[in-house]
């Protein structure tokens, strides 16, 4: 079976959604796949230097291919004409394609030449048909999608959905789609970092036995940090003491991040808040080691791969019930699921900071959880299964 994966970037910096093909790939290629990547050089949409990566030829990793081309023209929407012909002269040599993005200009143009060639494909949304994300733009995404996206959607040979409320409550622009329920998967860590934790601990100025409170996502409107820095605020009011840790960046909104630093740099949580950036490698697992909460309260997430990083390092999370996994969260007992609202955030985060045993419970309920159903080789089988159903 030879698979193609299409994804405008795979760069860190856009976060989990882009980053996912790098734990699917290698996690197909174990099970006997071979595939091919197909991506961008881009690395943030303001001023980044792109990739520092070969062009327009196949590198080896991790038994898979992975071919990048320059991002030209349109810089911003990670679109890249060299790709489009590549995939247009060689297509007829794969089996089945599968597109990460919709409302991407190098994503449409990919399913409109796969539909051309007659490559079988599949679409991935990540969360651009909740209608919570349609409302944004929506006069432009009415057009883009009456001219490109119905097409693609119309064409595709499924969609998949990382959730089941995903699925349930996505546009399909009056087509009928086959939809398929994948969910993503994360990479537990390779050995325990308990010390490593207690150790960033201290360089965060963080005493022993007070408790952290992990943010660790984007920083971005849909994110709920204006309900979450409010709640957090209350805490204080109240008397407890905790540290909250603020790991994360925007690259395509620079703007609404620095009003939240500010934000916090004004506010009573400056003394108890460490302003991270954008976290990766040894640092974000040691932050998740040493972490006693993660907190998500997002106004819409279709999947939310931050929280399942959290579970799988045994973190109890409070997510909003807009995070589509909510569900699983309360069914397995691995954290607390709040509404949108700043007063309820309040007290289940004052719950779990005075009930540390509780808390410690859902850590572990959370870690059995994520490592039962996240992991990238049960995801890779399902998603082979998939791929087998379309083909035949």
């Amino acid at each position: 079976m030879r698979i193609l994966q299409i994804v405008p970037s795979i760069s860190l910096i856009y976060g989990g959604p882009s980053q996912m093909v790098l734990g699917l790939a290698p996690a197909l290629a174990r099970l006997g796949v071979e595939v091919t990547v197909l991506t961008t050089d881009s690395n943030g949409d303001i001023d980044q230097k792109p990739l520092d990566v070969p062009l327009n030829r196949p590198v080896e990793q991790d038994g898979y291919q992975i071919i990048y081309f320059r991002c030209a023209p349109f810089r911003r929407y990670k679109f890249s004409l060299d790709l489009l012909k590549w995939l247009n002269r060689h297509a007829q040599e794969f089996d089945l394609a599968h597109i990460h993005a919709l409302f991407s200009p190098l994503s449409s143009a990919a399913a409109t030449i796969c539909r051309q060639q007659k490559l079988p494909y599949i679409l991935r949304p990540l969360g651009t048909l909740d209608p919570s994300d349609l409302r944004k733009k929506r006069q432009l995404k009415q057009l883009y999608a009456a001219i490109l996206e119905r097409p693609n959607l119309a064409g595709a040979a499924a969609i998949h959905f990382t959730s089941v409320q995903e699925a349930k409550i996505s546009e399909r622009f009056g087509v009928s789609t086959r939809d398929l329920v994948i969910p993503l998967g994360v990479i537990p860590p390779q050995s325990p970092l308990k010390k490593e934790g207690l150790m960033k601990r201290s360089q965060l100025g963080v005493a022993e036995g007070v408790p952290l409170v992990l943010f660790m996502s984007r920083i971005d409107p849909k994110k709920g940090l204006n309900l979450l820095i409010p709640a957090l605020e209350k805490l204080l009011d109240i008397g407890l003491n905790f540290h909250f840790v603020l790991a994360g960046t925007n690259p395509q909104d620079p703007n609404y991040e620095e009003k939240i630093k500010f934000q916090i740099q004004a506010s009573p949580l400056q003394s108890h808040t460490t302003i991270t950036g954008f976290v990766t490698g040894e640092l974000k697992r040691s932050l998740l080691q040493a972490a006693d909460l993660f907190v998500l309260p997002s106004y819409y997430e279709n999947f939310g791969i931050a929280v399942a990083e959290a579970m799988v390092a045994g973190v109890p999370v409070i997510i909003s019930d807009q995070v589509h996994i909510c569900q699983e969260i309360r069914d397995s007992s691995s954290g607390w699921v709040s509404q949108l609202d700043t007063a309820e955030i309040t007290e289940l985060l004052r719950i779990a900071l005075q009930n540390p045993l509780e808390c410690q419970r859902r850590g572990l309920h959370a870690q059995e959880y994520a490592l039962k159903h996240y992991s990238w080789d049960a995801i890779a089988r399902q998603t082979i299964q998939a791929y087998d159903q379309i083909l035949s």
